[in-house]
Parts: C-alpha cells; structure tokens; sequence
C-alpha cells in the first residue's frame, strides 16, 4: 500500500483533478478493512521520486509495526546512485527500490549502460527492483531481467493490463514472455483501476487466469494499491473477489499468494 502526506509537496503526479484520492492517507484510514481480510503486516511503497518521501516511509516503519518493509527511491541519475543504495541496504527496512519509470518519457531509460552500477548495486545488497511499468514496458522488463538474472524483478500491477478497451493479446504475449524469465515475479494489484465497467469476476478472472498459467502460485503477490484502489473500488471490495478469484485459479495456494511470497521475496532481508 501506499500512504502520503501531501503538504509535503513531492507528489508530482498527486493533483486534485484525481478528486478522491487527492488528501492525506494514513494506514489506521483503512486498516479495519485490512484487518478483516486477514492482513497483520503491510509493505509501503513509495509514492514520490524523492529520498525525502523514502525517509517519511522509514520513519513510519520505526513507529509502526504493522509496517514489515519499505520499497523506496533512489535517484538512479545522480553520479553515487550506486554508493547510495548500499547506504540505504543498511536500513533492513528498506526491501527495494522502486524508480517511477512509467512516469519517464523514454521506455527504455532503465536499460541505458550508466544504471548498470546502480542496479548491480541493489543485486549485490539483495534488494528487490518493484517494476513501475505499464503494458509498453513488460518487454522492457523482460530486456531487464534477462540483462540481470539474479536480479529480484517484481512487475507491479501486472503491467497494467487494458482491461477496459479489452485489447488484451498483445499484453498477454508479453507477459508470458516476461514470466519465462524466473528472476520476475508479479503483483496482483492494480487491476481495478484498470478495468472500467470491466470489473466482475469474468473480467477480471480471465486476467487472474493468465497470471496463474504464466507465473505459477510460487511468483505472484497480492498488492492492495490502496489508496489508488480508492478510484475504482474499496479495499475490503478487493480483497474479497481477490479470495474468490485465487480460491478459483490457484486454489490451494492462497497463503502464497497473500502471505508466503511476499514473506521470501521482501523479507528475506530482515529476518522478519
């Protein structure tokens, strides 16, 4: 999930024209809902390309212990992009680093030769790299993968699939390509907001479906994306055609998929 504070002020995305989601979001706002899904424990991840917001979400796991990790920033740009992730391993708390590359003009930034210090650096200090992507960059995230097979790739929200112009084939081939490499595995997050009037268990199902064939019970996470799930839905909404759609296309592997990956692919740093 995500928090944010927008008097902060490096939300660049975060304006009012997005209506509902445009305030302050704390956990406690929604952790009745979380709790009565069955969630003890919750990932942040960043919302902001900035180290301040990463510090915010550092501060809050110091207080909170409902926070088990945090997926931060790091400028990828800057000359000691690599000297400052092994500063931010340090921190147990932090788990991995997210660059907003969906929000970069060029789809191919991440594969440019000088991140490859940086990226070498998050591979050395076992930290995860959360794939910020849209459906034009699951191949980019393939490139990615492939370059680095050691390193930990976790697609967000599935790539985003056009769930609502149901133009979905395309995507479809690219994930399953993506999924053959086995450093990557995939959020089940985010598919909501991508789904217009396309939300039922149909729907939504057939996506869920492609994820099980593609990547298998032991690769797939299930992400809230709250609060952006607040534009198409609620949380407690989610979680429960979530349940009904892995009781369906990956029965007998819930726990995985809610608990138990995420546990090894976030947490095997902190020992939590």
């Amino acid at each position: 999930m995500h928090v944010w504070q927008i008097e902060r002020g490096d939300y660049d995305w975060l304006t009012p024209d997005l209506g509902i989601i445009y305030r302050d979001f704390e956990i406690d706002d929604v952790w009745n809902e979380a709790a009565d899904a069955g969630v003890s424990r919750t990932i942040l991840v960043q919302a902001a390309a900035s180290a301040a917001e990463t510090d915010y979400l550092l501060g809050l796991a110091t207080t909170d212990g409902r926070v088990a990790g945090v997926v931060g920033w790091v400028d990828f740009e800057a000359p000691d992009a690599a000297a400052q992730i092994a500063r931010r391993a340090r921190d147990r708390r932090i788990v991995g680093l997210r660059p907003m590359i969906a929000d970069i003009p060029d789809p191919s930034w991440i594969l440019e030769d000088a991140f490859t210090p940086a990226l070498e650096a998050m591979l050395v200090n076992g930290l995860v790299f959360d794939a910020h992507a849209r459906p034009d960059l699951v191949n980019v995230m393939t490139l990615l993968a492939t370059r680095y097979p050691d390193l930990q790739i976790v697609l967000n929200h599935g790539g985003e699939p056009p769930i609502a112009s149901r133009q979905l084939d395309e995507w479809r081939r690219d994930i399953s390509t993506l999924a053959r490499q086995k450093n990557v595995a995939c959020k089940l997050s985010g598919l909501l907001t991508e789904a217009g009037p396309y939300s039922d268990d149909v729907a939504i199902g057939e996506v869920v479906e492609h994820f099980a064939d593609c990547f298998g019970p032991n690769r797939l996470l299930w992400g809230s994306d709250w609060p952006v799930l607040n534009m198409a839905g609620s949380y407690s909404a989610w979680a429960s055609q979530s349940e009904r759609l892995i009781g369906t296309y990956l029965p007998g592997h819930a726990r995985a998929i809610w608990v138990g990956n995420a546990e090894r692919i976030y947490l095997h740093r902190t020992g939590v």
